[in-house]
């Protein structure tokens, strides 16, 4: 009986160890909500709009990353009877290294926007692509354009919003 009642404390002993434990690391642990959008904009008006959303680990040590890939392959000719090749169009956002600030996070943002247009009087597709990578700095809970990048074909602008909300 004595055994068994050591074994039992002992036992109870890492039970209350291991919550304590998991208790501290889930307290340290903060988790943001990342909401993306992609804005094209004419003037002051929006005219197309698509969102996007993750949720990555604030850690003192930047480890956490997190990746948004969403698109369509399009096929293009390669040539005379050598069939088709095929061209990656679309979303792709990478996030690493948020890090919490008294009046925000930092974080670095990779984003690649490509879309495609038929034109007729071209043998392939047109591929327009904006590319951005940088650290960006955001206010909790606002959003903000933190990347821009005029057309050069139109008078169209491409825009990269983000609002990083904490999660409770």
């Amino acid at each position: 009986m004595r055994t068994m009642t050591k074994w039992s404390l002992g036992l109870l002993g890492l039970v209350v160890a291991a919550g304590s434990c998991l208790g501290q690391g889930a307290e340290s642990s903060k988790f943001y909500k990342l909401d993306f959008m992609v804005k094209e904009v004419e003037g002051a008006k929006v005219i197309n709009s698509r969102s996007y959303s993750m949720i990555l680990p604030a850690e003192p040590t930047n480890s956490g990353s997190g990746s948004i890939r969403t698109g369509s392959r399009v096929p293009t000719s390669s040539g005379a009877n050598s069939g088709f090749s095929y061209i990656d169009v679309g979303v792709s956002i990478d996030c690493r290294g948020l890090k919490e600030l008294p009046n925000g996070v930092s974080l670095v943002v990779s984003a690649d926007i490509s879309s495609h247009s038929i034109e007729p009087t071209l043998p392939a597709p047109v591929i327009r692509q904006n590319k951005w990578n940088s650290m960006v700095i955001v206010a909790v809970k606002k959003a903000t354009v933190i990347y821009a990048s005029d057309d050069t074909t139109s008078k169209r602008q491409m825009q990269l919003e983000l609002t990083a909300t904490p999660i409770p």
